[in-house]
């Protein structure tokens, strides 16, 4: 089977050398009915047709494209700027930064625990008190997961996509994804830390521009608390979190988060309204912060233990018994 062959460019009158020439719109051009040469006579009127054609197919591209980009800038126009680096508006506490940012964490929470889980706090807050971690695991270095990564203790950034808004995070946790594509929860939900968001944009003020995102979030695993000092979510991970996030009306340098945790560990939903403040320097530094790097508990079974800065193992509590070392041989000195 003999290859097809075209003529050369130099064998066709000059005129006539644009049809070689490439259409960076193929697509729009595939329609237009090629041009059979019947005798030179004939060129002129090829030519001229044939550049009608071509002008026609890429006046309608253009238009094309032209309504495309106008639907994507008014549809991108609907949702609000939430651009920025946001901070955690600082509040003096006698403790670190709390679930309810007003109020100190722990006890100084006034959570609407059960009997059951305050005793968990207490219990927490007791073994900390002499070298233990608590109901608290993050301290060695896994994610902590809702609600605590929306605490705020660095920066924090929101990427807002008309299917998908992040949340930057980059410290003991580093993103959530909040799904706005109207999707329904799936039929299973593999368990995760920071759970599985559906989001609902609204506009409260009916000015054509979403304002407020409505979020509910399910699906964990854990353990997972509140704060550092162990304040316990129920260990059968069944919470569920609703939240309202906006930028404040009467400044919009202040974000809203309203968190209303609903869990069994509690008497009635729990709701507070996180803060955020917009770094006012349009290109901010984004620290890089790992929980794992530089961190000195080990934890071996169900102990914790410390490493001392000669990287030896050391104990965290008085009087803690060393862990089992029955895999090691053990040398004679």
């Amino acid at each position: 089977m003999k290859r097809a062959t075209s003529l050369p460019r130099h064998s066709l009158p000059r005129p006539l050398r644009m049809h070689f020439r490439p259409c960076i719109l193929t697509h729009c051009c595939m329609n237009v009915a090629p041009t059979t040469i019947r005798n030179p006579t004939d060129n002129a009127e090829r030519m001229i047709m044939s550049y009608r054609s071509s002008a026609i197919a890429f006046a309608f591209a253009a238009a094309l494209m032209g309504t495309m980009g106008g639907a994507q800038a008014a549809d991108d126009s609907k949702y609000p700027d939430w651009k920025g680096q946001w901070i955690r508006i600082p509040v003096r506490l006698p403790t670190q930064p709390s679930h309810d940012q007003t109020k100190p964490w722990g006890r100084g929470q006034e959570a609407p625990l059960t009997a059951e889980y305050q005793k968990v706090l207490e219990d927490s807050i007791a073994d900390q008190a002499i070298g233990g971690l608590g109901n608290f695991p993050t301290t060695l270095g896994r994610a902590a997961g809702m609600p605590h990564m929306m605490m705020g203790f660095g920066p924090m950034e929101w990427v807002v996509t008309p299917d998908t808004t992040y949340i930057l995070i980059g410290w003991y946790d580093h993103y959530r994804r909040i799904f706005t594509d109207g999707r329904d929860w799936p039929a299973e939900i593999e368990p995760t830390f920071q759970g599985y968001s559906i989001g609902k944009w609204v506009d409260t003020d009916g000015d054509g521009r979403y304002d407020v995102l409505e979020v509910e979030t399910r699906g964990f695993k854990g353990p997972r608390a509140y704060d550092e000092a162990g304040l316990p979510l129920h260990l059968d991970n069944q919470s569920i979190f609703k939240e309202r996030m906006y930028r404040d009306k009467a400044d919009p340098n202040i974000f809203h988060d309203e968190i209303t945790t609903i869990d069994h560990a509690l008497t009635r939903p729990w709701t507070v309204d996180k803060k955020y403040v917009r770094n006012p320097n349009p290109r901010p530094d984004w620290p890089e912060y790992y929980i794992s790097e530089g961190n000195g508990q080990i934890g071996i079974g169900k102990e914790n233990y410390f490493l001392s800065g000669d990287g030896l193992l050391m104990p965290a509590k008085k009087n803690q018994a060393p862990p089992d070392l029955r895999y090691f041989k053990q040398t004679q000195k």
